[in-house]
């Protein structure tokens, strides 16, 4: 049996007519409106990363002994990462990995490069496997700012001037982000991007474009979400430092406009590798493109 009072449904019930501007007429149809538009307000930012906590013991990892590097996001927030240092001494390139899980996981595709004698260092955003706190689009750029800081400042026997940052899908938003705003961009050698987004709120959009839940919110939804880190609206500044940007033909994550969209947005010197290919983070499975990723890098130590 109901026993609300009538008069104070009624009272409760206008609070939902008008609702960010937007005047209700029916309120069966506005309050899931307003309930939808509430959850993703609260939820965006999260959509973003999948971050986990567990550390997955690797054999192939531990071979190559990697060391913990403990260092503090311009926050407070303590970080951690992990630093290879290669049997050569080629470089140091710096590893933004992407949305899931934590460094253990993605590290495991970065190995050839420890192999093919350049130092590594991945470190963990906020949130992720041992890093403290809980991952949000500005944090994540405080990470990437600190851990570059670390890479040239903490960390021996890195060379500064040897920087390579890669970053990975989320991770080449980062990276651009990073490499045009650190105050040591000069130290940085090149930027390579695989698969990444060339907007926070377009990616957004789109994926809400998938989902029959979503679809019909997709634009008004999309505006919720922070835009103020997006790389296509730093990647110009990314000159004269050479960018690579790399991304499949048929990527079911990111589509592949997206890397056109960031390498029209950037200045020369650019180059594009469109791969054709389907997955997402593609070059760490192709051979062709760690060699020739490879052959880049001993390029641009003749420049």
């Amino acid at each position: 049996m109901n026993t609300e009072n009538p008069g104070f449904k009624k009272r409760r019930l206008s609070r939902f007519t008008v609702f960010m501007g937007v005047r209700c007429s029916s309120f069966p149809i506005a309050l899931p409106l307003v309930l939808i538009i509430l959850l993703f307000a609260q939820g965006c930012t999260y959509r973003f990363f999948d971050p986990g906590k567990k550390m997955i013991a690797n054999p192939e990892v531990q071979k190559r002994e990697p060391r913990d590097v403990y260092f503090k996001s311009p926050d407070g927030l303590t970080l951690h990462g992990w630093y290879f240092r290669a049997k050569e001494d080629k470089g140091t390139i710096l590893i933004c990995h992407g949305n899931v899980e934590n460094m253990s996981t993605h590290v495991t595709l970065d190995l050839w490069l420890i192999d093919a004698g350049y130092n590594l260092f991945i470190f963990d955003y906020r949130g992720y496997g041992s890093s403290e706190g809980t991952p949000d689009v500005k944090g994540i750029h405080l990470d990437a700012e600190a851990a570059l800081e670390t890479l040239l400042f903490k960390i021996t026997p890195a060379k500064q001037e040897d920087i390579i940052v890669f970053g990975k899908s989320l991770g080449g938003a980062v990276a651009v982000y990073t490499v045009v705003n650190s105050p040591y961009k000069s130290r940085v050698k090149a930027l390579v991007l695989d698969s990444p987004f060339s907007s926070y709120r377009m990616i957004a959009r789109e994926r809400m474009a998938g989902s029959i839940i979503w679809w019909t919110f997709q634009y008004p939804l999309s505006f919720l979400v922070n835009d103020d880190y997006s790389p296509v609206k730093f990647i110009a500044k990314v000159s004269p430092i050479p960018v690579v940007i790399i991304h499949g033909d048929s990527d079911p994550i990111v589509p592949g406009h997206h890397g056109r969209i960031l390498y029209n947005a950037a200045l020369p010197p650019k180059q594009e590798w469109e791969l054709n290919m389907h997955g997402h983070v593609l070059s760490q499975a192709d051979p062709a493109t760690r060699a020739r990723l490879l052959n880049f890098f001993e390029e641009l130590k003749r420049e």
